[in-house]
C-alpha cells in the first residue's frame, strides 16, 4: 500500500511545484508590466479629465467672445474634445506596446471611408460651419436663397429653418444655401422704395410731382438723407410715369410703401389728377 501511494504523492508534489512555478512567473511578468499598466491608467484618467476641462474652457471662451454662434461653439468644442480623447487613447495603447502607427493608419482609412460614404451630409455640415462662422445672415433676417425666401428661424449644422410671410416652415440643407446666391433683405439698416405713379398725358406733370412730394413730406418715417427723389421715369403707352424714390429704416419698409401708395392715390383723386387705365386704339379698314 505504501509503495503504491508513493508515485501518487510524488505526482501531487510535482503538480504543486508546477503551479508554484507558474504563479511565480506570472507574478514576475505582472511585476514587470505593473509600472506600464499604472502609467497607462494614469495617462488615461488624467487625459480624459484634461480633455473634458479643455472642452469646457474652449466652449466658455467662444461663448464669451460673442462672435461665435452657440451651435458652432458647441460643435467646435465637441470636435476638440473627441480629438483629444482619440489622442489619449492612442497614447495609452502606445504605453501598452501597441504599434500606434498602424492603429492611426487604420483610423485614417476608416475616416476616409466614412467621409466618402457621407460626403453629401458632411458637405452640409461644412456649409453650416462656414455659415455660422462668416454669418451671411442672422436669426430674424429675411433672406432669399436656394430658390426660397423667408425669415430665418434657426441655423443648424445640417439645415437652416425659414418661415415664409404666411408662416409656412421651410427646411433647407445648408449646402444648397451656401452654394447659391444669398439675398439678405435685412443686411443693412436702411432700405429704398421706388414708387411709380402714372398720370394722364393731359394732366399737369409739375402739379402731380408737387402733390407726391407733399405727401412724402408728411410721412415721418421717410429719411431725409439721402433726400427723396422725384423724376419723370418714362412715357408709357397710356400714362406719364413719375418715379418717387425714398429711403427709410428697414423695419418701416412695407409700412411706408403702403401708406404712400394710399396717400398719393387719395390726393390725386382730391386734386383731379387722373391715373389712366391701360388703353389700346384699334383701327379697322373697310374692304374695297
Amino acid at each position: 500500500m505504501q509503495d503504491g501511494a508513493t508515485p501518487t504523492a510524488q505526482g501531487a508534489d510535482n503538480n504543486i511545484d508546477m503551479a508554484v512555478t507558474f504563479f511565480e512567473g506570472l507574478a514576475a511578468k505582472a511585476a514587470a508590466y505593473l509600472p506600464s499598466v499604472i502609467g497607462a491608467l494614469i495617462v488615461l484618467i488624467v487625459g480624459l479629465w484634461v480633455a473634458g476641462r479643455i472642452k469646457k474652457v474652449a466652449a466658455a471662451a467662444m461663448s464669451r467672445s460673442g462672435r461665435i454662434d452657440e451651435t458652432l461653439s458647441g460643435f467646435l468644442s465637441s470636435l476638440l474634445h473627441y480629438g483629444l480623447i482619440a489622442l489619449v487613447l492612442i497614447t495609452t495603447l502606445g504605453i501598452f506596446g501597441v504599434p500606434t502607427t498602424s492603429f492611426a493608419a487604420i483610423i485614417g482609412a476608416a475616416g476616409l471611408a466614412i467621409g466618402l460614404a457621407l460626403q453629401g451630409t458632411l458637405g452640409h455640415v461644412a456649409s453650416g460651419v462656414m455659415m455660422l462662422g462668416f454669418r451671411p445672415f442672422d436669426v430674424g433676417d429675411y433672406v432669399e436663397a436656394a430658390g426660397v425666401a423667408g425669415s430665418v428661424k434657426h441655423i443648424g449644422l445640417f439645415t437652416t429653418e425659414l418661415a415664409t410671410p404666411d408662416n409656412k416652415q421651410i427646411i433647407v440643407p445648408n449646402g444648397k444655401i451656401f452654394d447659391d446666391v444669398i439675398t439678405n433683405y435685412s443686411g443693412y439698416d436702411t432700405r429704398r422704395i421706388d414708387l411709380v405713379f402714372g398720370i394722364s398725358y393731359e394732366d399737369d406733370i409739375d402739379k402731380a410731382m408737387a402733390l407726391i412730394k407733399s405727401e412724402v413730406e408728411k410721412e415721418s418715417r421717410v429719411n431725409g438723407d439721402p433726400e427723396p427723389l422725384f423724376e419723370v421715369d418714362s412715357l408709357g403707352d397710356s400714362s406719364v410715369n413719375i418715379l418717387c424714390r425714398v429711403w427709410m429704416n428697414r423695419a418701416d419698409y412695407f409700412g411706408v410703401k403702403w401708406a404712400l401708395t394710399k396717400a398719393v392715390k387719395q390726393r390725386f383723386d382730391a386734386e383731379g389728377i387722373s391715373i389712366p387705365y391701360p388703353c389700346r386704339s384699334v383701327y379697322m379698314e373697310k374692304a374695297a
